[in-house]
């Protein structure tokens, strides 16, 4: 591994002009010490510093790269996109036909409206959910992260918990205290809300499976008691897919555990790689927004072509190609279980969860099943393991509280590569 030292000078100069050096806090590597490789290419399962370092990279900008950095037909698709212009600001034809293929995949869509970032997409809905409902609450589950709108960044995990930051200054004690933030999997909390703040709450708003302390997956039957409470209490349930949609199935979670909500929001995936949201669901409450009903919400760039492009190209590789998530399932599998038998080995206290292509190493013997599992994780065990895996060319998330990424582009060799890799660093 060469020195990174053109990366340590770029950080250098970003870090004069920008906060921290970052246009993201989870790129920074203050929770595992050290500075941020600059990466300027990425093909298939590896990206490439400034430096000339290699890296098989988990990291995949955080989820969308399912098919791996530069797949072919996605890059040709956004190159034709952007010859015939990159924007208008006006109506284009790939924006239904990426609707299309979105609904066909989603069936509790009727309806879905694309936004710039999953941010803009979770605010979006929970705003429909709130005209639709006439209601002021929301519950949200701690650790679970939605993006940086106010009222979502109470107890919200994954950057705010790798800083250590317990919500976000700046945030109105007005707002937040319309979010009642609870812990995940656990019934008997929501039961306890519901009763409380009866014929009050707007919306449930849930990762199916969190992707933000962590990969946490829902117990048995928790999504099933979600969807079942909030038709009870006439309340909208929310599923975020971001990052799960068309990541753990064709159809997301929501497929996966044969849940159907209100509403989900989308992102990551459907972009192929560019910025994009969406948030989609029954046609009684699309219907709302405006220019057809009374719930406004706008946005210069949404449908962009090259999102667009970027998005149905992915999509058609996906839906043509259904074995792609069976490999990642083998692949994964084999990864998770191969470090897990290292550390075991090793004498390393370390269990790991995952879901299809998502999985986290979390550095402690016990089980994780929400926030307060997944907090009592050895963070400096964690760092250390990040550094050591970096050094060996293996790009991990730079916080033990995020979920890594298969992509299909990962090989078996790649995969065994990690598991050597992670031997030593253990």
């Amino acid at each position: 591994m060469k020195p990174r030292k053109k990366s340590q000078e770029l950080h250098a100069r970003a870090s004069r002009v920008i906060p921290g050096g970052v246009d993201s806090p989870v790129r920074a590597f203050k929770s595992v010490g050290g500075e941020p490789p600059y990466i300027v290419r990425g093909k298939g399962s590896r990206i490439w510093d400034a430096d000339g370092n290699d890296y098989i990279d988990y990291v995949g900008s955080w989820g969308p790269l399912i098919l791996g950095h530069a797949f072919p037909s996605v890059v040709e698709a956004v190159e034709k996109a952007n010859r015939d212009g990159a924007s208008f600001g006006a109506c284009t034809p790939a924006e239904a036909e990426l609707a299309e293929a979105v609904i066909e995949a989603f069936p509790s869509m009727d309806k879905v409206r694309f936004v710039s970032s999953g941010t803009e997409a979770t605010m979006s809905a929970i705003r429909l959910a709130r005209a639709f409902t006439r209601r002021n609450y929301i519950i949200k589950f701690e650790g679970c992260y939605h993006g940086h709108a106010d009222s979502l960044l109470v107890k919200a995990g994954s950057g705010v918990a790798t800083l250590g930051i317990p919500g976000s200054a700046g945030v109105l004690d007005e707002q937040a205290k319309f979010t009642l933030a609870l812990p995940f999997n656990n019934q008997q909390a929501v039961e306890e809300v519901f009763h409380r703040f009866k014929n009050e709450i707007a919306c449930v708003i849930v990762e199916p499976v969190v992707g933000n302390m962590g990969c946490v997956a829902p117990r048995k039957g928790y999504l099933e008691f979600l969807r079942s409470i909030t038709e009870q209490q006439g309340a909208v349930l929310i599923l975020d897919e971001v990052m799960t949609g068309f990541r753990l199935s064709f159809g997301g979670a929501q497929e996966l555990f044969n849940i159907k909500p209100d509403l989900t929001t989308l992102g990551k995936i459907i972009g192929g790689g560019l910025p994009v949201g969406a948030y989609g669901g029954r046609a009684e409450l699309m219907d709302m927004i405006a220019p057809l009903g009374p719930v406004y919400q706008a946005g210069t760039l949404s449908g962009n072509p090259l999102a667009m492009a970027a998005g149905l190209a992915t999509l058609r590789e996906l839906k043509q190609h259904p074995e792609i998530y069976r490999q990642l399932e083998q692949h994964s599998a084999a990864l998770v279980d191969g470090v897990l038998d290292a550390a075991k080995k090793k004498g390393v206290a370390l269990t790991a969860n995952r879901v299809g292509s998502m999985f986290t190493w979390f550095f402690q013997p016990g089980t994780v099943h929400d926030w307060d599992t997944a907090a009592k994780s050895d963070t400096q065990a964690f760092g250390k393991f990040h550094g050591a895996m970096l050094e060996h060319g293996i790009y991990l998330p730079p916080s033990q509280y995020e979920a890594m990424f298969m992509s299909a582009a990962h090989s078996e060799s790649d995969i065994q590569q990690t598991i050597a890799a992670a031997t030593g660093a253990l």
